[in-house]
């Protein structure tokens, strides 16, 4: 796969997700579109979305139910693509959608490997590529990023670090969709700053491409950590999510 193809293929699933075509995230203007169900988008996605704003950089594609349709697009036609993903823009929009019971929730950035960059790193650790089911006792804290209990049956490969037979680092990813398996990483702490998260995604995302997905990687902007380690080991910015949900999500989620 070229970097073009690895791109393309991220666009087509934003778009199944979105209920939008691939070609919508490369115009320079804006689109709203309603959002529907489908059976290809990503396994952990709730839709209908209430409020979804994607940004491939060019534009934004914001995909709604009916009620938010002219808030929404009232909103990312005042402001500058950048800034819809941020305060103090962003207050405008949760303004807009909390007066109905809903509130900005999630944002994430995700990015994509470039080839040209994208090479396995290295660190002293044995590094073992892992099936399924090598899965089944390392749903604990520990690994909560690499693996997701609530959804076992999509973790399915991984890359494990030991010392003397001791797993100190996990890279895990999630078959999330057809052509894209999402990568997450853990290492203990008194085994961090070592260059186990490096060698662990990197070689990760060399196994997904072996078998002819699409790797990713999803941080918050402010994951100041997880961001240079997508960076080190060759990935880079791709596109921009924010998500709406309903108040009351928003409240158990800070109840955590």
């Amino acid at each position: 796969m070229t970097n073009k193809d690895i791109l393309y293929i991220a666009m087509k699933q934003s778009a199944i997700d979105l209920n939008c075509s691939a070609d919508d995230f490369m115009s320079e203007k804006n689109k709203v579109v309603l959002s529907k169900i489908h059976p290809d988008a990503r396994k952990y996605l709730e839709l209908p979305f209430i409020c979804h704003l994607v940004s491939y950089g060019n534009n934004i594609v914001a995909s709604v139910q009916e009620k938010w349709k002219d808030r929404v697009e009232d909103y990312i036609g005042n402001y500058p693509v950048e800034h819809c993903f941020e305060t103090p823009n962003l207050h405008k929009l949760n303004d807009a959608l909390q007066k109905d019971g809903q509130r900005i929730c999630f944002m994430a950035e995700y990015f994509l490997p470039d080839i040209y960059l994208l090479k396995e790193q290295i660190c002293q650790y044995e590094l073992r590529v892992l099936g399924q089911d090598a899965f089944q006792d390392l749903y604990t804290e520990n690994w909560s990023n690499a693996l997701c209990e609530k959804r076992k049956q999509l973790d399915c490969l991984g890359v494990g670090a030991y010392e003397k037979g001791q797993l100190v680092g996990l890279a895990g990813c999630s078959a999330d969709c057809d052509g894209m398996w999402q990568i997450g990483v853990d290492v203990l702490p008194e085994y961090r700053r070592k260059g186990i998260a490096s060698a662990l995604t990197s070689r990760l995302a060399l196994e997904i491409l072996e078998r002819g997905k699409v790797p990713f990687y999803c941080a918050a902007w402010s994951n100041i950590r997880s961001v240079r380690n997508a960076i080190r080991c060759g990935f880079r910015p791709a596109w921009v999510e924010i998500t709406a949900k309903s108040a009351e999500f928003v409240e158990q989620m800070n109840e955590k």
